[in-house]
């Protein structure tokens, strides 16, 4: 349950229903939008159409018009975005959040579970609650706090899908949406809204993934009926080996502006063996590393295609995010520390949606609660990062849309 939310107590035990809801979407702040969007399980997994609703609906209550990009996922599961828009004119502010959330298997508490929204002291636990649908609640009441209000300039945001799993939603976002188009075209001011402890941070590594394959066919090994696929995979690990280690010592893939400063060329393998008598039928290698801006991250998926050729085995790339980067002495990068009270923009390792949103030229991530918290097994965010970050939305919205 939500303890320690006000009012708010009395709908903690189920999902407010839609007459409820329609009486609560003008007099909700950040906690309660967050407490509500933590109920929705979204694992990456399952479909976020529940939560899609509810958020369009919320949008239209609050005077957006509103975009839906549907798609099916590889797994045959319905996926849903919203992109809504306020206000007229072009430029003004665009805000970006994926719904999704990692898996809760291991959640820390008997007393509550993983989507029920749990105050305890200054925190707020739930799955997402950090990552990120308290970003979420917070831009949702910053929206309700400025008003019905004329903006002379719109009020973009866009809930996306699958953020978790390789960007798939906001692709799709970049790909069809409308309302992307004219963010784009009109030079939006963009924020992803991930979680920063509210710290500007103007650029993030690229997210990269291949997978090579190589097929042979099971026998007993004492016989010669069967074929280890793990003797063409041998010469392909030895070149991944030999990448690692370059960019391991090469300053050329070493960005100091980052920690760690090298692209985690993380190698993995599997033969599925089931028993040590057996040749292996099949033997995969991934690999996923994370370029920082500048970095020819496509030469290095060239390497690994034309080993995989040489080897003769199969080759497919899985994930192709882009780095992020705003030069950090743009007027768009200062006017938003002077806004957040920040001295200097930041760096990330991890990624956001914004790898593939990379057409807005203003692109920072800015958001309450700290990464540290996302995907622990007691997952929260403090109560105080979710005030503060409607507050700093709020003032974006009147710098850019009014």
């Amino acid at each position: 349950m939500v303890r320690g939310a006000g009012p708010f107590d009395s709908l903690a035990s189920s999902r407010l229903t839609e007459s409820e809801a329609k009486g609560w979407f003008h007099s909700m702040d950040a906690l309660q939008y967050t407490s509500e969007l933590v109920r929705f399980p979204t694992v990456s997994t399952s479909s976020n159409a529940a939560i899609c609703a509810y958020l369009e609906e919320v949008l239209k209550e609050l005077g957006f018009v509103t975009e839906r990009i549907e798609y099916v996922d590889s797994s045959g599961v319905d996926k849903v975005n919203v992109v809504g828009k306020k206000g007229r004119g072009t430029g003004g502010m665009a805000y970006f959040g994926h719904t999704d959330v990692v898996p809760a298997d291991s959640w820390f508490s008997s007393d509550h579970g993983p989507f029920e929204p749990t105050v305890n002291g200054d925190r707020l636990y739930g799955r997402g609650s950090c990552d990120m649908k308290g970003s979420i609640g917070a831009m949702l009441a910053a929206v309700e706090e400025v008003g019905d209000v004329g903006l002379t300039n719109p009020l973009y945001v866009a809930f996306t899908a699958d953020e978790e799993i390789g960007y798939c939603g906001a692709e799709q976002v970049a790909q069809r949406s409308e309302l992307f188009r004219e963010m784009v075209l009109g030079n939006a001011n963009g924020i992803v809204g991930e979680p920063t402890l509210l710290n500007v941070v103007h650029a993030h590594k690229g997210t990269y993934g291949f997978k090579a394959t190589s097929q042979g066919r099971a026998a007993h090994s004492s016989t010669n009926e069967g074929i280890n696929a793990n003797l063409a995979m041998i010469p392909f690990l030895n070149e991944m080996k030999r990448i690692h280690d370059e960019t391991q010592e090469d300053p050329a893939w070493q960005d100091p502006a980052f920690d760690p400063p090298g692209i985690s060329w993380n190698i993995g393998i599997n033969d599925h063996t089931r028993a040590v008598n057996m040749t292996a039928a099949q033997s995969v290698c991934t690999v996923y590393f994370r370029p920082a801006p500048g970095h020819n991250a496509g030469a290095l998926v060239d390497r690994a295609r034309e080993a995989a050729d040489r080897c003769g085995i199969e080759f497919e790339l899985l994930k192709a995010g882009q780095p992020l980067y705003v030069d950090p002495e743009s007027d768009y990068v200062r006017e938003v520390l002077d806004l957040a009270g920040n001295e200097s923009s930041q760096t990330v390792c991890y990624g956001t949606d914004g790898a593939v949103l990379t057409e807005l030229r203003n692109l920072l991530v800015l958001g309450p609660g700290d990464i540290a918290q996302a995907h622990t097994q007691d997952e929260w965010i403090q109560l105080a990062q979710l005030e503060e970050g409607s507050r700093l939305y709020v003032e974006l919205i009147h710098r850019w849309c009014l």
